[in-house]
């Protein structure tokens, strides 16, 4: 029996896939077995988004070569598509596959050879219109949570991203294939499932044409037994709709977790970034969303340094991020990419800039981190305790995305409590101490 592993780098949607293609794998015959234990064949997922994806690659090649210089190496993935000339002259890569092949490698691989030393590795990528094909992916890491793939690609330009050209045009399966996964996953014990995808609110698009909407979908998905919790990954603000947000706030199953892209709180910057909304409409999302949802975390997406972000529109982004009623934030420092619109808008931002900038959202995160979960204490909420321990203490999180510590009980993992929220901890961890001793089973 030939041994496979993976290494997967970069978000969600990747790791879906990687455990996609991995099942696939071992239908075929083969073991799935981790990175280090000398496998045959080696598969690297690769992402595009940071600019160390080169290093990122190189380095997990060299390792692979050390762990066993006889395994066969391929390398997928969003490098592989933008760049697989540069990635087929790594040392000890032996085939790129792009966008519209990865998920053929399983069928390709018996007919794979491995690359003689010095030349170049064999590549499989079509054009990025090839890729129009959907495949439905989910993750199956732990017991716990996994990540369902419910949309791939993306039809919006923005001027800094890759990504519609490493993974085509927006597209997604049938609400009736996603239930039926997501019953096969609730079959597998596990408790939730996280809806991930490129640009998920434009789900419903089939050969082009949308004939569904992902509050179809959402609607859908309420009805799932044997779920505790939905939860929606990202969403574009102007995909987000009212109807959207009032279901959620009614469900059944959908957590009280957005995770809402901001990208610039400056209208200007937003325009640069060629963005579909402006400050103000993103406002009168939170506010709709707090308004029903008071206990509701919101996370927000921001780049700090994009090209013409002047420090005049810097301060006004931060100043609207400090005002807003929002969670938490994710900071992105801007990279250039090759083949966008981004590179000619000029002022070039230095990259020291960048990094202070990064620095001051970095604090402002944490604060409104605090004061959400300070928010919360005295109230309840039911957590779900993974297989995690920090300091003695197992973790675990509400469908609001607060993060909860507790004594250790091998008993909790993948179970879930109705618990008091009581304090914060130093790692500033909502600490419980005491539980109802019933677990909930839902």
């Amino acid at each position: 029996m030939k041994k496979v592993a993976f290494y997967t780098l970069g978000c969600k949607l990747n790791y879906s896939e990687s455990s996609s293609i991995g099942r696939m794998f071992e239908q075929k015959g083969y073991q799935k077995v981790e990175f280090n234990e000398s496998p045959d064949i080696f598969i690297i997922n690769t992402c595009s988004v940071t600019e160390n994806a080169d290093k990122k690659c190189r380095k997990i090649v060299r390792e692979a070569q050390k762990i066993n210089s006889d395994g066969y190496v391929a390398i997928i993935g969003c490098y592989a598509q933008l760049k697989p000339q540069e990635i087929s002259e790594i040392p000890g890569v032996d085939t790129v596959l792009g966008a519209a092949e990865k998920f053929r490698l399983v069928e390709l691989i018996d007919t794979f050879e491995k690359t003689p030393s010095g030349q170049p590795a064999q590549i499989l990528a079509s054009h990025i219109d090839d890729a129009v094909d959907y495949h439905i992916s989910y993750s199956l890491n732990d017991r716990t949570r996994t990540f369902l793939k419910v949309q791939d690609g993306c039809d919006y330009p923005c001027a800094y991203c890759t990504i519609p050209l490493a993974r085509g045009k927006s597209r997604s399966d049938t609400i009736a294939n996603i239930v039926k996964a997501a019953n096969e996953i609730a079959a597998r014990d596990v408790k939730e499932i996280v809806l991930t995808g490129v640009n998920i609110g434009d789900f419903g698009l089939h050969g082009g044409e949308r004939t569904e909407t992902f509050l179809d979908l959402v609607k859908a998905l309420d009805e799932v037994e044997g779920i505790l919790r939905f939860r929606i990954s990202s969403i574009e603000p102007n995909l987000l709709t009212d109807e959207i947000i009032e279901f959620v706030a009614q469900s059944k199953r959908f957590a009280h977790h957005f995770h809402i892209p901001l990208q610039s709180g400056s209208n200007k910057v937003l325009g640069l970034m060629k963005r579909r909304y402006k400050r103000e409409l993103y406002t009168e999302r939170v506010e709709k969303i707090k308004a029903l949802m008071p206990d509701c975390c919101i996370g927000v997406d921001v780049i700090v340094g994009h090209p013409g972000e002047t420090q005049e529109y810097f301060n006004e982004s931060y100043q609207f991020l400090n005002e807003l009623d929002v969670s938490y934030l994710h900071v992105f420092t801007y990279s250039e990419r090759e083949n966008t619109s981004a590179l000619a808008i000029r002022p070039i931002i230095p990259k020291s800039e960048r990094a202070e900038r990064s620095k001051m959202l970095h604090i402002l995160s944490e604060k409104k981190k605090r004061h959400f979960y300070e928010e919360q204490i005295g109230k309840t909420g039911v957590v779900l305790f993974e297989d995690e321990i920090q300091n003695g203490q197992m973790l675990g999180f509400t469908g609001n995305y607060v993060r909860v510590a507790v004594k250790y009980d091998p008993l909790l993992i993948n179970e879930t409590k109705e618990i008091r929220y009581d304090h914060l901890n130093d790692a500033g961890l909502m600490e419980v101490l005491e539980l109802e001793e019933e677990v909930l089973h839902h």
